[in-house]
Formats: structure tokens, C-alpha cells, sequence
């Protein structure tokens, strides 16, 4: 009986020598056994007894590629197995606003971002897997710290009594030195924001106005502190480079080289953390920001004296979200049930990625209210009401509940035994009469529900990619394949990666024993 419901798993031979392979392994082989033969052309005798034989042993490996693996194979498709399909690789996208926004802004999901196009290569897409909001984030607390610690202990409040905050969100006050006069490493200072402020996952831009004058004795090139944000578990680098620091370590000497007023604003451009929680220490809550002074390297010079600002603020300027390499299909009409158990439909887009919530089929029947199908690994647990289809990822083919029928002599087989076991009787007759027509019928079992004859068949939305070409490198995934509002420019600035090639049947039958 052939199960057409059963996924189909590629088929390979257990030894693929061909007929000319076989003849030229036999002719490399006469030097060694026979080498007073030297005449190997096709009119002499001997090589005619070569292919002779080389043509009775491909028949008979022909015989042979079919039982082994094939049975093994057979086996998978009994049990269900399919191969997976490509994994799609990752990588966080990073975008730009074009100006600053009064109100928080989302950009939402599944916005696609693709790889430049050339003669040789597609554009590689990938679509960002939640919105992003860029919030309006504002500063709650400054503080200082003589000492740095994961879990802060000893904290001065350096806004109260001093500064005052202005309704645009800057702070200003009389010229405030964060770290120590004489700064030790370890100083540090700490920007805690609002906690209603959502953004998580923000390009921040910090603004501090200082005076250009002031000497601090570092290397502006390679100041010696760090950016870190707390992610809930740890302190998370957040300074991508060098160059996103526009006060170079408050020092602020590339105005001084350029004759600007003598008190001048930089940004600190800063990439915060996609995981960026509410956090209280001591008594102060809010989303964490800290700059340490970190002077690890004595080939450099360290901070002579303290710097000293006269203004801080923030604005956000962009934000960073997950993005998966993928397309996203819509609304793809698959046809029109017949009304038959086991029909398989096929989506255009393949291989298929892992469906989401919002994935799914639409069965609209006729004169009806379209009904939402649930989809299922398989239709073993599946009753003749379930509303249950299949997708092979790999292959894209949709396949709705198959009917089973038993052969009418195993169902009397069955009959049979279960009326001897409760009568203690064995009778001849019994063994050959026939069953009746709803025994018969019995014997039919529908796994998952069969579409209405009439039926419109659609899935509202699906993803198709993955692969290892999806690996791409940084810097690379930079063209959006539709204009996203109030958005200057996307980049990603890591590499893509885990992206991955469909299983192979070999990496399959590695993987069954381990799942029995």
C-alpha cells in the first residue's frame, strides 16, 4: 500500500559506480595481475570479457542500491522524518533617523532591508523580526562614584541644588567636575533615565558642553574610559567606536584645533542594549548608563585632572532591532478544495521558515465564514473534526487529513479474534464469513478534517529563505526595498550569522537515532 501522506525523503545509492567506471578499474588493474597483457583495445577478447562482466556486476549492483539504505529510508518515512529546512541567518540592523521627532516613533516589523545587487549576485533580504520604537528618552539622575561595581553602593546625587532642567530636556547648572581632582581609574559616573521612556535598543546621542580650554592631560585619540549599560545580568559595552565620540573623552579638542567659542557641545553617540530594563539601585530607579574611567594602559597617558561640563542631555537619533534574512509572502491563494481527504497544495515560495502566530491557512468554504486551520507535525493525534494540516518546510507542499482503510481480510482477522477471546470459541465458518458493510465502513479512519468541496484555500502569510548565503558581512545590508518614513539610512554593523544550509539526508540518519 503506498502512503501518500508519508513526506518523501531523496533516495541514494549505496555504491554509484557506473558501467564505465567498472570497465576502467578493471583495466587500471591488469598491469598488477597480468602484465603481459598489453593490448587493451576494445577488439581484443579480453577486454570484451571485461565489459562482459562489468555489465553483469552493474546489474547486479543495480539490485543491490535498492535494498540497504532504501529500507532505512523507508523506515524515516514511517516515522515521520523530514528534513530541515534552511535556518536563516541574524543579524541587528541599525537605522538612522533623518531629524529629530517630536512624539516616540515605531518602525514596525517586517520592514526588509537587502544587500546591493550586482552582476553576479542577488540581493540578499532580510526583515526585521519586531517593531522598533525610538523613544523620547530623558535624564532622571546624575551621579557619581569614587569606585566602580557591578552593584553600585556609594552614590552622590550631583543634579540636586545644582542644576536645573530646562523644558527641552537639557540640564544645565554652574561647571560640575565627574570624576575625582585628582582622578583615580575606577571613577565613574552614572545616567539614569526616566523609566517610562521606552527605548531599548536606541542609538542614543549624549550632548556635554564643556569648556575647550581645559586640559585634562589624555591622548584625545584613545581616551581612557569606557560606555557600559546595565542589561539586567551585566554591564554592557555600548561605544561601537572611537569615532562616535564626538567630545573625544571630554577633552573636546577638535573644536580647540578649529578656533571654535571657547565653550563648545559634543555627542557621545551610544548603542544601547536590546534588552534594557527598568533597574533599582539604592535608592534611585530607572534604565542605566555609565562612564568609566579606565586607565589600563600606562604607554598612555591618564586624565591629569577632572573633566568638567556645564550641560547634559539626550536625544535618540536612531535604533537597532533583530532582523532575520527572509521574505515575506502574503495572501497566497494555494487553490480550491475538491472535498477529498489527502489533498496536497504547493506554495510558490520554498523552503518555508518556522511559522508564526500570525502564519497560517485561511479555509473559506462556500456560503461561510472562512475558518482558521491549525497547523500540526503530524496527524497521528488528529480526529475526523480537527481542523489540522501539514507544511513540509523544505519542500513547501501543504497537506490536509488523509482517510485510512484497512484491508476487509485483516478487519475479519480482528473481528475474529476479539469474538474468541470473549466466547472461548474457534469456529472454521466464522473464519470465512464476510464481514457486513458497516464493519467495513468501520475500518475507515479520517485523520484531520477535509476541506469543503468549493473551498478557497489561503495562507495569509508566510516566510521563505535561510541558507548560508546569508552570511554576509558588515556594513553590507544597507538598501531598503521601500522608503521607511523619517529614516535617513540602515546599516548593520555586525556580520550576519548562524545562517545554514537545508539538513542532507546523511545529516538525518545521524539525527534519528539520537531523537528515537
Amino acid at each position: 500500500m503506498d502512503f501518500d501522506f508519508l513526506p518523501k525523503l531523496p533516495k541514494s545509492d549505496l555504491d554509484d559506480r557506473t558501467f564505465k567506471d567498472l570497465v576502467d578499474e578493471c583495466i587500471l588493474r591488469i598491469p598488477r595481475y597480468c602484465p603481459e597483457w598489453t593490448n587493451y583495445n576494445p577488439s581484443d577478447p579480453g577486454i570484451t570479457l571485461i565489459e562482459l562482466f562489468a555489465w553483469l556486476t552493474d546489474q547486479m549492483l543495480l539490485r543491490f542500491n535498492q535494498v540497504p539504505r532504501r529500507n532505512y529510508v523507508a523506515f524515516l518515512e514511517l516515522l515521520g522524518v523530514r528534513l530541515q529546512a534552511p535556518v536563516p541567518a541574524q543579524t541587528d540592523l541599525t537605522f538612522y533617523l533623518s531629524a529629530a521627532l517630536p512624539e516616540p516613533y515605531t518602525i514596525p516589523s517586517g520592514v526588509e532591508i537587502a544587500t546591493v545587487r550586482t552582476e553576479t549576485e542577488q540581493a540578499i533580504v532580510f526583515s526585521t523580526n519586531q517593531p522598533l520604537v525610538i523613544g523620547k528618552p530623558s535624564i532622571r539622575h546624575f551621579l557619581t562614584a569614587q569606585t566602580v561595581e557591578d552593584t553600585p553602593q556609594m552614590l552622590r546625587d550631583r543634579f540636586t541644588n545644582l542644576w536645573t532642567l530646562r523644558p527641552d530636556g537639557e540640564w544645565m547648572g554652574r561647571e560640575l567636575a565627574f570624576f575625582d581632582e585628582q582622578p583615580q581609574s575606577g571613577n565613574c559616573f552614572y545616567l539614569v533615565f526616566d523609566p517610562e521612556d521606552e527605548c531599548e535598543g536606541n542609538v542614543l546621542a549624549v550632548k556635554f558642553k564643556g569648556e575647550v580650554a581645559t586640559s585634562t592631560g589624555i591622548n584625545p585619540d584613545a581616551p581612557p574610559r569606557r560606555w557600559e549599560a546595565w542589561n539586567g545580568a551585566y554591564w554592557q559595552p555600548v561605544l561601537l567606536q572611537e569615532a562616535d565620540d564626538g567630545t573625544k573623552g571630554f577633552s573636546f579638542s577638535e573644536f580647540a584645533r578649529t578656533g571654535s567659542n571657547p565653550l563648545q557641545s559634543g555627542d557621545v553617540v551610544l548603542h544601547l542594549p536590546q534588552r534594557w530594563p527598568v533597574s533599582h539601585f539604592l535608592t534611585y530607579q530607572g534604565r542605566w548608563l555609565r562612564c568609566v574611567y579606565s586607565h589600563i594602559d600606562p604607554t598612555q597617558p591618564g586624565y591629569s585632572s577632572s573633566p568638567r561640563i556645564v550641560s547634559l542631555s539626550a536625544r535618540a537619533i536612531g535604533g537597532t532591532v533583530l532582523a532575520s534574512q527572509c521574505e515575506q509572502i502574503r495572501n497566497e491563494l494555494l487553490g480550491e478544495s475538491e472535498g477529498t481527504p489527502g489533498q496536497t497544495f504547493q506554495l510558490q515560495g520554498v523552503p518555508v521558515l518556522t511559522r508564526r502566530e500570525d502564519e497560517y491557512i485561511l479555509v473559506s468554504p462556500p456560503g461561510a465564514l472562512p475558518q482558521i486551520w491549525t497547523e500540526v507535525n503530524d496527524f497521528a493525534d488528529s480526529g475526523p473534526q480537527d481542523l489540522h494540516y501539514t507544511i513540509d518546510s523544505r519542500t513547501g507542499m501543504v497537506q490536509f487529513g488523509p482517510l485510512i482503510r484497512e484491508p476487509a481480510q485483516l478487519q475479519q482477522q480482528t473481528q475474529l479474534r476479539a469474538r474468541t477471546q470473549m466466547q472461548n470459541l474457534v469456529s472454521d465458518r466464522l473464519l470465512n464469513a464476510s464481514a457486513r458493510p458497516e464493519e467495513v465502513r468501520s475500518l475507515e479512519r479520517q485523520y484531520g478534517a477535509v476541506p469543503p468541496k468549493g473551498s478557497a484555500i489561503r495562507m495569509v502569510a508566510y516566510r521563505t529563505g535561510g541558507g548560508r548565503k546569508g552570511n554576509v558581512q558588515r556594513g553590507t545590508i544597507t538598501i531598503p526595498k521601500s522608503a521607511v518614513p523619517y529614516v535617513a539610512r540602515v546599516i548593520n554593523h555586525t556580520p550576519a550569522r548562524n545562517g545554514a544550509d537545508a539538513e542532507s539526508l546523511e545529516d538525518a540518519v545521524i539525527r534519528v537515532p539520537a531523537m528515537l
